[in-house]
């Protein structure tokens, strides 16, 4: 059980790289180990699951996840992982790089990772928010979507220059 907990994590950890277009590549993270702290797990066989609960944290290179709750859920057939999915404050660090949201899950067979319950994404100054951020892992493409009426349902982006800082001058 264990071991599908590694690589389950690997897929995660190696596509939330991509996901920030990390300059270490999958393959080398893939390597590395990873470490992972809840305040329980729980196991279940008959439904194929791993449940970490509690102040969860993964970490594994330069990349660290956190959330309240991971689920790692395996196919019948061949033992695969179906989906990881992470729900209740859902932070993804990696540098200078964030994405926050209430709830994330990656699909293995859609090959995606969605975060919603009000998703942003930051990278130093930047930031890009919306009711839905959705990662398509093959094609290295994203779509970000607002979600119905008013200003605070729209798709949101705060975009600095380089070299400049919040007010638009230049850095010191």
């Amino acid at each position: 059980m264990i071991n599908k907990i590694s690589s389950a994590f690997t897929i995660l950890l190696v596509l939330t790289a991509t996901v920030f277009a990390s300059g270490l590549s999958g393959s080398l993270r893939s390597n590395q180990p990873i470490k992972i702290k809840s305040d329980e797990l729980f196991t279940d066989t008959a439904n194929r699951t791993a449940t970490f609960v509690g102040k969860v944290s993964a970490r594994q290179g330069d990349i660290i996840i956190y959330s309240e709750k991971l689920i790692i859920k395996y196919s019948e057939k061949d033992q695969d992982v179906d989906s990881v999915e992470a729900s209740g404050n859902v932070r993804v660090i990696q540098g200078d790089r964030q994405a926050t949201a209430g709830h994330a899950v990656y699909d293995n067979k859609a090959g995606k990772i969605v975060f919603d319950v009000s998703p942003k994404v930051f990278q130093g100054n930047n930031i890009v928010s919306g009711k839905v951020i959705t990662y398509f892992v093959e094609e290295q493409r994203s779509v970000v979507t607002g979600g119905g009426n008013g200003a605070d349902a729209r798709v949101e982006a705060e975009i600095h220059p380089r070299g400049r800082g919040k007010d638009g001058n230049s850095k010191p």
